[in-house]
């Protein structure tokens, strides 16, 4: 029997992902593990292959009738809510349960590959390097960025990013992020209303002086191209922490003007004042610094990854 790849997460958006790439490479050995609830989560697993599907609660019982066929953990699985106002919850969903299952991969020699975040940086005023030096110098803005950065520092501190590989996620957008709220990107939330009212509103500048309306900065990745180069990990043996992004920025102006051509509409675009609770924790520039190399680069230009992802799966409903 093939050993076994377990995905937690795994009907999220990036975890779905994952679990498509790994299908289309012919790995069906999956133990897929998430907790659904009330969602529509499922549905990003219609079409896709595993051996079985378990709770998050279930899956260190789990663990123990698998010791010695396991391959490698993608553990994708977290609470992503940046708004999220419960540091005891994040914190024990986020941190404690990633240290369980790190303790448990390194303990077997389990490959073991892990989601941190681009919210460990802050306002970005340290930069955007994933250098291991700089780890305790970094300030997250919230609560969720946080979480992210503990098991970080953990891992410095334990010594073992020699032996596992964090992956710190730009602004990833793309199909499967349908049950994400207000989580959602952008490009999800402006289709509809481009297409109802042909109109965008962004918001204006909390730093006028370096950036004009709409001049903000993101580093955005395609979706498949964050899954793919997640996968790739469990084929080469690099460890350590990662960025995972573009390496360039793409203005909220150029986004929204991508949305309106994929959607073959004109584009008009208006601005309205950031809320002040907002401004005080919003980034006006990121961008990963791509220093190591991974085997594998993103595809999609932004422009491309829109027209795929509006096309091909927001107008049609289609799950990738």
């Amino acid at each position: 029997m093939s050993k076994l790849i377990i995905v937690t997460g795994a009907a999220g958006f990036i975890g779905s992902g994952c679990v498509r790439v790994l299908n289309d490479l012919g790995k069906n050995n999956l133990l897929l593990v998430d907790d659904i609830k009330k969602t529509e989560k499922w549905k990003n697993l219609l079409g896709k292959k595993c051996i079985d599907f378990i709770s998050k609660h279930q899956l260190f019982s789990f663990l123990d009738k698998w010791d010695g066929r396991i391959e490698g953990i993608l553990h994708l699985g977290a609470c992503s809510d940046t708004l999220e106002m419960d540091g005891c919850y994040l914190m024990e969903n986020n941190y404690r349960y990633t240290m369980r299952l790190a303790e448990y991969a390194l303990k077997h020699n389990i490959r073991f590959i892990y989601a941190s975040s681009a919210a460990t940086y802050g306002d970005g005023s340290l930069g955007f390097c994933d250098d291991h030096d700089t780890l305790e110098q970094l300030k997250p803005l919230n609560l969720y960025g946080f979480s992210k950065y503990y098991f970080d520092l953990w891992a410095k501190q334990q010594g073992v990013l020699d032996r596992i590989v964090g992956l710190k996620y730009f602004n990833v957008f793309g199909p499967n992020e349908n049950h994400k709220g207000r989580m959602a990107s952008m490009v999800y939330k402006m289709l509809p209303i481009v297409q109802k009212e042909g109109k965008i509103s962004l918001f204006q500048s909390s730093d006028p002086k370096n950036f004009g309306d709409g001049e903000q900065c993101r580093d955005f990745i395609y979706v498949k191209d964050a899954a793919a180069i997640t996968c790739h990990f469990l084929e080469n043996k690099l460890c350590g922490i990662f960025n995972v992004g573009s390496g360039l920025t793409t203005t909220w102006n150029t986004l929204a003007g991508a949305v309106f051509t994929a959607a073959q509409k004109p584009i008009n675009i208006d601005y309205v004042k950031m809320p002040d609770e907002l401004a005080r924790q919003y980034q006006n520039y990121t961008k990963a610094v791509i220093k190591k190399k991974m085997g594998m680069v993103p595809r999609f230009n932004i422009q491309e990854a829109v027209t795929d992802y509006v096309q091909n799966h927001l107008i049609p409903d289609v799950r990738w």
